[in-house]
């Protein structure tokens, strides 16, 4: 073997398209199990779970208005691994996975009986929903209100305002009404939501908000799955999942009971934005400003879901449906452009090294060292092609003269980063960064990078590799 100090970085190579893809580290080959982690009522849960604090004193947020001295620019939120969100986001995956294993290992519970289901589109707009005592009320067209611009802990808003406004000045009303004004009822009905964005009232070019959407149940056996369009708030969930339960136990013949589990799929088939309680829209924090359809868009959620739990329980069919969603796909505005055409700069290959690794000191790089590994590389925009099944970037071990690939940018491990130039502005460059695992192997190891460009003459996608120089990992 060689030494790695002898092993020099390989220049951009031209490759296939599916070259990222035999460097995969855990390769599709249809052996791997696949677990599926859903969302669900997620309206007002975050993975920063140390809390919300102010970016300038390092103390919590104002409770109530999610601000730090008047301002919610101020207060972010911090997840378990903070400052360093990559490690938040690999604890909080790593807590989901091994809570999934866990249940996975010890269920013991067999699914069984009947397979169903029952789907219907509805124009969320205009539901009229009957409340205890004959109180009947209605939901309105959508619309947006100040405290969903403040934004949240985890991505706040900006232009100064603050979760739970009622209230907005005499500027934004103008802007707004340069929109759109809203309408004497659609004023009334939103209360006491403001309305910032009248969007269910907006139709140019297409209409700004969903007005038809679709709910379903799917049943396996005493699994009842709802799909619903939007994020509902951790009790709006609840609450629509005890009105299902109670429906299908008071409905069925007795095939439903108290073990009959209820679970929501949120953002399911459509998206319609969040759907808060009552309680929590008379607050209107953020969830409840981006409740679209008024007060009492959660009751319409309820009451037209115990009607398909009725029918789910005593095996009716529904009627068909009179309403049905535009086709927007011929009209649809895109505003994201494709990526422009790049080429490297004189004399150099997509691929070659624009900045090779960096050896520490005493010549090696430790297993969890607070050095890492980076090298630069002369690339184009990933967006050229995303290398499905493949990978941007690579670490290699050199095994019996044989260059071995060991971990991917599917691990936490290996960062890969794209930008432009901050010289030219008009070349890429991709970095890769390797935190290297306390249980890695010592040997010799490079990184590698795979990419794709677009050619200017027929507009065929040109796909390139290149590798680091080699570094002893001790």
């Amino acid at each position: 073997m060689k030494k790695a100090e002898t092993i020099k970085a390989t220049g951009g190579k031209r490759c296939s398209k599916t070259s990222s893809q035999s460097s995969k580290v855990r390769k599709n080959d249809g052996s791997l199990f696949v677990g599926a982690f859903c969302q669900s009522n997620v309206g007002d849960v975050t993975p920063n779970v140390l809390g919300a604090f102010c970016t300038d004193s390092g103390k919590p947020c104002d409770f109530n208005r999610s601000s730090c001295h008047g301002s919610d620019l101020l207060c972010v939120g911090r997840g378990p691994g903070f400052p360093d969100e990559i490690l938040s986001t690999k604890i909080i995956g790593e807590r989901q996975f091994l809570k999934a294993v866990n249940l996975f290992t010890t269920a013991t519970e067999k699914l069984s009986g009947e397979i169903d289901f029952r789907h219907v589109y509805l124009n969320f707009t205009d539901i009229e929903v009957e409340l205890d005592g004959d109180n009947v009320v209605k939901t309105c067209p959508a619309a947006l209100g100040p405290g969903f611009a403040a934004g949240t802990t985890d991505g706040h808003g900006v232009f100064g305002f603050q979760q739970g406004d009622t209230q907005i000045n005499k500027l934004w009303k103008k802007l707004r009404d340069s929109l759109r004004k809203p309408s004497e009822f659609q004023v009334g009905c939103q209360k006491p939501k403001t309305v910032l964005l009248d969007t269910g009232e907006m139709f140019e070019p297409y209409a700004w908000a969903p007005a038809i959407l679709p709910i379903q149940i799917l049943r396996l056996g005493k699994l009842i799955i709802l799909s619903v369009p939007g994020e509902f708030t951790t009790m709006a969930g609840r609450r629509l999942r005890e009105a299902v339960k109670e429906t299908l136990i008071s409905n069925g013949n007795g095939e439903f009971d108290d073990d009959t589990h209820v679970v929501i799929a949120g953002l399911t088939n459509a998206y319609s934005q969040y759907v808060a309680t009552l309680e929590e829209y008379e607050q209107q924090r953020y969830e409840a400003a981006s409740t679209l359809y008024g007060p009492h868009t959660l009751s319409a959620y309820i009451q037209e879901f115990k009607k398909l739990a009725i029918a789910i329980a005593k095996g009716e069919k529904i009627a068909k449906p009179i309403v049905s969603p535009p086709d927007l796909s011929s009209v649809q505005l895109r505003f994201v452009s494709d990526p422009f055409i790049e080429s490297p700069p004189n004399g150099v290959n997509f691929g070659d090294i624009q900045q090779d690794i960096k050896l520490p000191k005493v010549g090696w790089f430790k297993r969890g060292g607070k050095q890492k590994p980076t090298a630069r590389f002369w690339s184009a925009n990933p967006r050229f092609d995303l290398l499905t099944e493949g990978t941007y970037a690579v670490v290699e071990r050199q095994e019996k003269r044989r260059w071995t690939p060991v971990y991917d940018d599917d691990d936490f491990s290996l960062v890969f980063k794209w930008a432009l130039d901050n010289n030219t502005f008009t070349n890429s460059l991709a970095t890769i960064e390797w935190d290297i695992p306390t249980d890695a192997n010592p040997g010799v190891y490079r990184l590698r990078h795979f990419g794709s460009s677009k050619s200017a003459i027929n507009s065929t996608n040109i796909y390139f590799t290149g590798a680091s120089s080699a570094f002893v990992v001790s």
